[in-house]
């Protein structure tokens, strides 16, 4: 990366972290905090994963739906397929959106939190506080890594719609729907898998928003 490359990356850096603290200060005017706001993003992106978890399973019925054809219309069965297909495409690059989201205000979140730590008098207030940030930090970790492995099981199941859905397209014929057919054990195997992974997610931010509301 060249002199001016570089300068003009640090000057959007800049005003990107600006830009956050400006965010920062007009929500806290208003009484709302970066714990609040971990919440909300929190619940937004626990939001974000059942949608994404309803999705996929629409999308495995879609193509479970193939079994049965015997005859029709198979541009209606593309069409179909790859409406699916680009629903749950949505639904994953907003997941990792509301992810990203969580991370960029936990970091911030949790740097205050320390630094705050030294601004106490009293020796017991400021144990007690650094005990609430560990237990706090603990469950983030809980939290966040049960994200990531939900978003990455989504990426090699949404390839896998994805090139079912390109084959059928270039092969609108009875062969392109039998291979769809004898793919479909895979696919449902490992779409529950997903299902089950991105459960155990909402389950974690449930139980993170839960602590969080209740002073934990």
């Amino acid at each position: 990366m060249n002199a001016p490359a570089r300068m003009a990356l640090a000057l959007l850096l800049a005003a990107a972290g600006s830009c956050q603290s400006a965010y920062y200060g007009i929500q806290e005017k208003f009484g709302v905090h970066k714990r609040d706001i971990l919440v909300d993003r929190v619940e937004e992106g626990r939001e974000a994963q059942e949608a994404a978890k309803e999705q996929f399973q629409s999308a495995l019925d879609a193509f479970k739906a193939v079994e049965s054809f015997d005859g029709g219309d198979l541009e209606e069965v593309y069409d179909e397929l790859n409406g699916e297909y680009q629903v749950a495409e949505s639904r994953v690059k907003t997941v990792r959106s509301r992810i990203a989201s969580i991370e960029d205000v936990s970091e911030d979140l949790f740097a205050e939190w320390k630094q705050e730590l030294e601004q106490y008098d009293n020796a017991e207030l400021r144990a007690k506080s650094e005990q609430t940030m560990i237990e706090t930090k603990d469950r983030y970790a809980d939290l966040i890594a049960a994200m990531r492995r939900a978003e990455v099981k989504m990426e090699p199941v949404l390839a896998m719609f994805g090139d079912q859905v390109l084959f059928l397209k270039h092969n609108l014929n009875a062969k392109a729907i039998t291979s769809l057919q004898g793919s479909l054990a895979s696919i449902e195997s490992d779409v529950g898998i997903l299902i089950r992974d991105m459960e155990t997610s909402i389950a974690e931010a449930d139980a993170f928003i839960a602590a969080m509301e209740g002073g934990g």
